[in-house]
């Protein structure tokens, strides 16, 4: 009799039992197979990125990682429907839960979207010098959500990725040859010709200023109290604070010894002393 019982017993529970191992097989299964194709999924994203030199890393292992995470979210899914949950309400709860993620991190976002198109367009890259968002130095990283520069004075500024996005931005360091412009004044009794010659020589004596493209040196206006010269000479980006630092006092030795006048402003004042009758 009791053996009879057992035998109905195991009856009874064994195809819920075969229907729960199946089950349990093919979620493993459906894992395994999901996390090794987000693996590659990840890999297949980045190595577009090293084909390519001009595409940047950092984006790619993002898009990578959202490739990734993507594939084990649809994984996640099929394996809870394999036993028997059901997913809709799971994916409308976590829907509602990203909006208000989102609207909490509306600020996060916006840095993460402006980095986003940073590493697209790639306006600066990585030791170039930039001037943006009110500041300037010199980039030594980016990231999805930040820029970080670096100042002459040494300094570390971290500036959101939204911020220049939304801003100009001026790289310095995008030509290998710059122009580096200058004004020199000199008196309008002196001889134009002579100060010419005088500027010229020192921009041919500069060890890092190019012969090609030719300085320019031309009168660019007349002041009030001098004659104006615009003074253009090409250099290395690398030298081009070298050249703006350095002849502006070579120039003013040099026309000191021409004896050529280097004016300043001037006011005359006139007394008038009037007696009364």
């Amino acid at each position: 009799m009791d053996s009879f019982l057992g035998h109905i017993d195991i009856n009874q529970y064994l195809p819920v039992a075969v229907d729960w191992a199946t089950n349990l097989v093919l979620a493993l299964f459906i894992l395994i197979i999901g996390i090794w194709l987000a693996g590659k999924a990840y890999k297949a994203v980045v190595s577009v990125a090293n084909r390519y030199d001009k595409l940047d890393d950092t984006l790619f292992k993002f898009f990578g990682s959202v490739a990734k995470y993507t594939v084990l979210a649809f994984v996640g899914i099929a394996v809870l429907n394999r036993f028997g949950v059901q997913t809709a309400s799971i994916i409308a709860l976590l829907g509602a839960a990203g909006l208000a993620v989102g609207l909490a991190l509306q600020g996060t976002l916006s840095n993460l979207a402006a980095g986003v198109m940073l590493l697209i367009f790639r306006p600066y890259k990585v030791n170039d010098f930039i001037d943006t968002a009110g500041q300037f130095g010199k980039v030594t990283e980016i990231d999805m959500f930040t820029t970080i520069l670096q100042t002459f004075d040494n300094q570390q500024i971290v500036i959101p990725n939204s911020h220049i996005w939304g801003s100009k931005i001026v790289n310095h360091s995008h030509h290998a040859i710059r122009g580096v412009d200058m004004r020199f004044g000199i008196a309008y009794s002196e001889s134009i010709d002579d100060a010419r010659a005088v500027i010229q020589s020192v921009l041919q004596a500069h060890p890092h200023i190019l012969s090609e493209p030719a300085p320019f040196v031309e009168v660019e206006s007349l002041n009030n109290s001098s004659v104006d010269f615009l003074v253009r000479p090409f250099c290395e980006g690398a030298h081009y604070f070298d050249v703006l630092y350095s002849v502006p006092e070579q120039v003013k030795k040099a026309l000191d010894e021409a004896n050529i006048e280097i004016p300043f402003p001037h006011r005359k004042v006139i007394l008038v002393n009037e007696s009364n009758a």
